[in-house]
């Protein structure tokens, strides 16, 4: 079965870094569109950035030139590097994937069928 395991979560101070990783097994890992999602203390869970088959990008507004996702088909393994984090990029960040949709519009988190169990991202 499809089993994602996300890693690299931490504490960092405003302006810092992170990187964090998505072990991935059970299924194709190439043919799938893979992502990260991330839900904060009170708000809705929101998309952070997907990556399709293609290796076409998509992210939200909110990252752009701050995040950048990417992927390595030989380890199957998914990556989300994080720049000059913000308090307001606190969330338990969430790695997904799907073999049909690939976006991070508002709502896209109920087209993913696949989910890990998160990593906690906390910038103070």
């Amino acid at each position: 079965h499809v089993q994602l395991v996300e890693s690299g979560g931490g504490s960092v101070q405003a302006g810092g870094s992170l990187r964090l990783s998505c072990a991935a097994s059970g299924y194709t890992y190439s043919s799938y569109c893979m992502g990260w999602f991330r839900q904060a203390p009170g708000k809705e869970r929101e998309g952070v950035a997907a990556i399709d088959s293609d290796g076409s990008t998509s992210y939200a507004d909110s990252v752009k030139g701050q995040f950048t996702i990417s992927k390595d088909n030989a380890k199957n393994t998914l990556y989300l590097q994080m720049n000059s984090l913000k308090p307001e990029d606190t969330a338990l960040y969430y790695c997904v994937a799907d073999l049909v949709w690939c976006t991070v519009v508002p709502g896209a988190d109920q087209k993913f069928d696949y989910w890990g169990q998160g990593t906690q991202v906390t910038v103070s």
